[in-house]
């Protein structure tokens, strides 16, 4: 797989991901009320994204290493979806919703800012985690879904 056919294959990845998460989080969290809806949102907007650029490109990750060629698109996935989430913890509208979030999960007096950078370090952490694991599960499993055609 080339380098520019990883790159098509990554941003299809993380627009297809980005948008399924909104329609997501507009549709299903505030008729759901799930606590753990964002987070739910997120692991299967990155599991069909990664199923649907899994199946669009599974001719070009077959022609060489499976394995190769899924790493390095769910690495470099990984990377723009937590550089993602990153500037959407620094915008400055999301912080009061956040703050009211962790202030109803965690009765607490107060945050501080070392609180809080350990809150955001974490949230980072489980989106790289979430989008590595998912990720490669969606790939491999769309993989098995298209098997090559035998000439």
């Amino acid at each position: 797989m080339k380098f520019g056919d990883v790159v098509t294959a990554v941003a299809s990845l993380v627009v297809i991901s980005i948008l399924y998460d909104s329609a997501l989080l507009a549709v299903s969290v505030p008729m759901i009320m799930i606590r753990w809806g964002t987070v739910v949102a997120g692991i299967l907007s990155i599991l069909v994204a990664s199923l649907i650029v899994g199946y669009l490109f599974a001719v070009k990750i077959q022609e060489e290493s499976r394995r190769g060629a899924i790493g390095r698109i769910v690495v470099l996935s990984t990377v723009v979806l937590t550089f993602f989430t990153m500037a959407l913890l620094a915008n400055p509208l999301a912080s009061p919703a956040i703050k009211e979030s962790l202030d109803s999960m965690f009765s607490t007096s107060g945050w501080t800012n070392y609180d809080w950078f350990v809150v955001m370090v974490m949230v980072v952490a489980l989106e790289a985690v979430i989008a590595l694991v998912f990720g490669f599960i969606g790939l491999y499993a769309s993989l098995m879904l298209r098997k090559p055609k035998k000439t």
